[in-house]
């Protein structure tokens, strides 16, 4: 079920510069700062499993519940900002962020940690959804360049956050507090200035909204299944890699230190940052499939590397797998922002975004109740083995797709 607006005419897409130049900016900041946000606790995963006693299970159930509150986030906000406009839902989602961070901040038990990431999905999820609509609002005729520019900050907004988290539990007195407070001064400058922010969203109906199925219009339905093929896949990964695969490398190299899970986490998001800014020079279709077969590619050497317990072949291999997971979410996000319609931008970002965190959820709460009962290193390879299988039939389906 979703929101959707009902109302009559579709107003004229919009052909005007935003009266604020640091708009666009600020938009690409929020969707860093989402990321960063939604990566934070990664690095110190492995301390509450320490010191708290928490099961591999317990660690996909706090991620899970992260997936549950973007996935409602994925199936109202787009519609709703068309609606009433992209600030007020902008200004709400920080807001949450801010009540997520504290709750981690006093947070004692797992339960808190599991209301934390529940805020923190809803959050990010209208952040990712409303701001990556803003942005077409605000430059309606650069869409696959938006896309390559949203992707790049994303994946920014994860290394630099996860790298810096892990660097103040390495050597902060209070290791599970100071990242949190640390990051949520940067959130509520961020809410200072979204609060001066002009209403990117001149075209907003303001009719009222009801629940409905998910829609997007009938003429981009191939297209929009390209693209979502394209998040299914990368996300799935994405998940794996930010809850179960930071300790698992410990355990293969033999680091203990929280830095080294922040760098590893780290190279991969910065690779795939670059990957989407070199990429978003060639035709997003193709950069997917290269991406996907990337993907299937690095997964493989993630196995090998982890078997071998080199140091040097982890931090290779996430550079590769970066770099593969850029191609295939950016030449995705590039694709469907290309052909999006002005007048469907907050739904067709919601559909798009809800299988992305379907894709995180799923495979990430299976994995982790698997790994639970066999161990982790013995359920990982399978799991690289069934998304290597997604990844190749999505690559299948974009090259079909190119030839007709």
């Amino acid at each position: 079920m979703t929101a959707t607006v009902t109302g009559t005419g579709v107003p004229s897409p919009s052909t005007t510069v935003h009266p604020q130049r640091w708009s666009f900016a600020l938009l690409l900041a929020l969707l860093a700062l989402a990321l960063g946000v939604s990566g934070l606790p990664s690095p110190l995963y492995p301390i509450y499993q320490q010191e708290w006693h928490l099961s591999p299970v317990s660690i996909t159930i706090v991620f899970a519940v992260y997936a549950i509150g973007a996935l409602g986030s994925a199936l109202t906000v787009g519609p709703i900002s068309d609606a009433v406009g992209r600030k007020p839902v902008l200004i709400t989602a920080l807001l949450a962020i801010l009540g997520g961070l504290g709750l981690f901040l006093i947070a004692t038990s797992e339960w808190q940690l599991i209301v934390a990431r529940f805020l923190h999905g809803g959050a990010i999820g209208a952040i990712t959804v409303v701001a990556g609509a803003a942005l077409l609002d605000v430059r309606p005729h650069g869409g696959a360049r938006n896309g390559m520019l949203s992707g790049v900050a994303l994946n920014v907004g994860i290394a630099i956050t996860v790298f810096g988290a892990a660097a103040a539990a390495q050597w902060a007195a209070n290791p599970l507090r100071i990242p949190f407070a640390i990051v949520g001064v940067v959130v509520a400058v961020m809410l200072v200035a979204v609060i001066v922010l002009i209403e990117p969203h001149t075209e907003k109906t303001g009719a009222r909204i009801r629940i409905q199925k998910p829609s997007v219009p009938t003429p981009m339905l191939a297209d929009f299944w390209f693209s979502g093929i394209g998040i299914l896949s990368a996300w799935s990964v994405l998940g794996v890699f930010l809850s179960l695969y930071p300790a698992l490398t410990q355990h293969s190299t033999g680091h203990t230190s929280i830095i080294f899970v922040g760098i590893v986490v780290a190279v991969m998001a910065a690779a795939s940052a670059v990957s989407q800014w070199v990429g978003g020079r060639f035709d997003p279709r193709t950069s997917a499939v290269v991406g996907h077969i990337g993907m299937i590619v690095s997964l493989g050497g993630a196995v090998w590397a982890l078997n071998t317990g080199s140091t040097a072949f982890v931090l290779v291999d996430s550079i590769a797998l970066g770099v593969a997971f850029g191609l295939a979410f950016g030449g995705s996000l590039r694709h469907l922002n290309d052909v999006t319609p002005a007048d469907a931008r907050g739904r067709v970002m919601s559909a798009y975004y809800l299988l992305g965190y379907l894709a995180m959820g799923i495979p990430t709460v299976i994995a982790g109740a698997l790994a639970s009962q066999y161990g982790t290193a013995e359920v990982f390879p399978w799991f690289a083995g069934a998304i290597s299988v997604a990844c190749l039939g999505a690559a299948v389906m974009g090259t079909l797709g190119a030839r007709r």
